[in-house]
């Protein structure tokens, strides 16, 4: 089946406004009895999100019913700590397709690029922009566009370029990951392979 291209993240966002946010707190060591990558996003953030009886806790945001989304917006020094693959599962299973932070750990980025979770890094001046504007209105929309490599947004002409690997942007853009990359590149093998035949 063919995949379908990812150009543009086009959502509002939810507001994790903590400094160095490490994988364990994204997904707790307990959770990582699976293989599979379905399920983690249950308990993505567990300890902040439930108290141990499992009840939510009221003031995390996450259990704050008016912010939904695609986006989080995290603090600075996203993703620190162990370098547990899980974390991306974790936050690409609850439902999230893009993080923006204003600086992640190498291998968290690497994880989610890995894992069709976009690490957006910004500067800090254009994170606080963006803290600003969400807390103000939960409904602000927020826009990633893959190709032209810029997160904006677009009713506050608010928008700042990012970097992305330019391999990693074509497996973003298409659903890949290293084997399909490959897979969708075997005509271009076979016709270099039958050049040295």
């Amino acid at each position: 089946m063919k995949k379908k291209l990812l150009n543009k993240i086009v959502s509002t966002a939810v507001p994790l406004d903590m400094e160095d946010v490490d994988t364990d707190q994204i997904i707790p060591a307990r959770f990582l009895k699976s293989i599979g990558r379905d399920g983690f996003g249950l308990n993505v953030f567990r300890d902040w999100r439930y108290d141990p009886e499992g009840n939510p806790k009221p003031h995390f945001i996450l259990n704050h019913p008016q912010y939904k989304g695609e986006i989080l917006i995290a603090g600075n020094n996203f993703g620190c700590g162990s370098s547990r693959e899980h974390a991306a599962w974790a936050l690409s299973d609850y439902g999230f397709k893009v993080v923006v932070s204003s600086f992640f750990a190498d291998i968290f980025k690497n994880n989610a690029l890995n894992n069709t979770l976009l690490p957006v890094q910004v500067s800090n001046k254009f994170l606080r922009k963006l803290f600003a504007e969400v807390n103000k209105n939960h409904q602000t929309i927020i826009e990633v566009d893959i190709e032209k490599q810029t997160i904006s947004i677009p009713k506050k002409n608010l928008s700042e370029f990012f970097e992305i690997n330019p391999y990693k942007k074509i497996c973003v853009i298409n659903g890949y990951d290293d084997v399909d990359y490959l897979i969708s590149m075997k005509e271009k093998i076979a016709d270099f392979e039958k050049k040295y035949e």
